[in-house]
């Protein structure tokens, strides 16, 4: 797989909450989570936030192409929490994607297993032998000839997990440089916004809705 060129936004950060116990940001589309084990990918979300709030704790990652909310915590223990709301899949998380070609029908269920390409890492696939269980739940919002807008909610949380259950829907997400990447140069970035989180508070147990307005 050719490396990718490393070529991050330099928009300022993007704070949508912060109390006590976590900051929620809105990553932008471009910017790792975290930084890369290659040389000259040390700029990240996570590096940028701890310049300014050095207490901050990673709970969870986005790819580096996708933009939208992304939690992190402010001491150990809500790091914790937060860590388990993850685990135990009790955090929700919807995202907002456009897709190629007009998606038959208004919703669904993708039921397919995940495992790591090895031969093509990064890229993930489905793996009916060595996967792991990974399930999304899809409802279209709009569509026309060409592309579809839909709303996914994964219900578990594996790598590329999104991208590669549309690609095997046959709409890929559009902009997608790894797994679509003759229709990529096309769109000015990959299709994929993580619109929304829902969890549990770690301070006071109450459900929480953060969530980030569309750019596309």
């Amino acid at each position: 797989m050719k490396d990718f060129h490393y070529n991050p936004p330099t928009d300022p950060l993007r704070i949508l909450y912060q109390d006590a116990q976590l900051l929620v940001l809105d990553k932008p589309s471009g910017l790792l989570s975290v930084p890369g084990k290659l040389e000259g990918r040390a700029d990240c979300l996570q590096s940028r936030l701890v310049k300014t709030h050095p207490e901050a704790l990673l709970v969870h990652r986005l790819d580096c192409d996708t933009s939208g909310v992304m939690i992190f915590a402010r001491n150990k223990a809500a790091q914790g929490f937060l860590g388990q709301e993850f685990e135990q899949r009790r955090a929700q998380k919807t995202y907002i994607a456009c897709v190629r070609g007009a998606i038959a029908g208004d919703s669904g269920h993708i039921d397919l297993p995940l495992a790591t390409d090895w031969p093509n890492r990064p890229r993930q696939m489905v793996d009916h032998i060595h996967g792991r269980p990974a399930q999304t739940d899809w409802q279209v919002i709009a569509r026309d000839e060409t592309r579809t807008r839909v709303r996914l909610s994964p219900r578990t949380g594996r790598s590329h997990q999104l991208r590669v259950h549309m690609l095997a829907l046959g709409h890929p997400i559009l902009g997608d440089p790894l797994y679509d990447p003759a229709d990529s140069a096309h769109h000015p970035r990959l299709m994929l916004h993580a619109e929304s989180l829902s969890l549990h508070h770690p301070a006071t147990g109450d459900w929480r809705t953060f969530t980030a307005p569309c750019p596309f």
